[in-house]
């Protein structure tokens, strides 16, 4: 689960034709651009609460809360922190609109790491520098899913390749892939 296939979905959430979102998808790919931007900037000034064509954190938590998911405020920074190109710590329509389409084509490698780095010190605990099955469980309450440290352990061990009882970031980093 990871910060923006996860907004990606909030935003889906906001679109008018939300009803086949994956239709919609598809189009765009296609190359109707002019659906997507229309999409896009209906998106943009509903979270846009203040109308100062940038999004915070506090509008992008406020926005979520409002379609009745939650989101921490630690994810809602991680959201912004990820696609704020200008470090003002705050979205502009550019910097939004590469969240939601993704930049995996044009992303480094080393951007990639960062930003696995950043998913990954999500679901660490504070202190530490892995997953256990304790933070992995209060990562996914945030998100709305509720497990036992029983199903975190074998969500774990499916990926733990030295049996240790956590994953480390090459762990996860390889579940990711």
């Amino acid at each position: 689960m990871n910060t923006q296939s996860s907004f990606k979905e909030f935003c889906r959430k906001l679109s008018p034709e939300r009803k086949d979102s994956a239709v919609t998808q598809q189009h765009n790919i296609n190359g109707h651009e002019d659906k997507n931007k229309d999409y896009l900037d209906a998106v943009f000034a509903y979270m846009d609460a203040n109308r100062d064509g940038r999004i915070s954190p506090q509008e992008l938590q406020k926005s979520f809360n409002t379609l009745g998911d939650h989101l921490s405020d630690e994810e809602a920074e991680a959201a912004v922190r990820l696609s704020d190109t200008d470090g003002d710590g705050m979205l502009d329509f550019q910097e939004f609109s590469q969240l939601i389409k993704g930049n995996d084509d044009e992303s480094t490698e080393e951007e990639k790491k960062i930003e696995l780095k950043e998913t990954f010190r999500m679901y660490t605990g504070e202190g530490e520098d892995c997953i256990t099955p304790r933070s992995l469980k209060m990562m996914l309450k945030k998100l709305g899913e509720s497990r036992t440290t029983d199903d975190c352990k074998v969500m774990i061990q499916a990926f733990d390749l030295n049996a240790d009882g956590v994953l480390s970031f090459d762990e996860f980093a390889l579940m990711m892939r």
